[in-house]
């Protein structure tokens, strides 16, 4: 978990709203950044300008050495058009004999 503070208005509000819509959200402190969910946001009442309190739970880094091929769609079969060898969209029906 990250913990922060600040007393930017703006940025409480964003923060706000990503937590109220289960979004992801990023704050940059210097040269690092960091992203996660907004768990907590709470106002230090004591302090004068008025100051939150913001903890964001990390997400994992994407791994970007993921296979590409395991990510492709699947082609799909049709139990029916496997059983009789004919395809799907009506083809079998060239089949048929004529009646004389």
């Amino acid at each position: 978990m990250f913990t922060f503070e600040t007393t930017d208005q703006k940025e409480v509000r964003r923060f706000r709203i990503a937590q109220f819509n289960g979004r992801t959200a990023t704050i940059r402190s210097g040269e690092s950044t960091v992203t996660g969910h907004v768990r907590s946001v709470l106002e230090i009442k004591s302090s004068i300008p008025t100051m939150w309190t913001i903890t964001i739970v990390l997400n994992e880094p994407k791994n970007q050495s993921r296979d590409v091929a395991a990510d492709a769609p699947r082609p799909r079969l049709h139990g029916s058009s496997l059983l009789s060898g004919r395809s799907a969209r009506g083809a079998g029906f060239a089949a048929l004999p004529k009646n004389p």
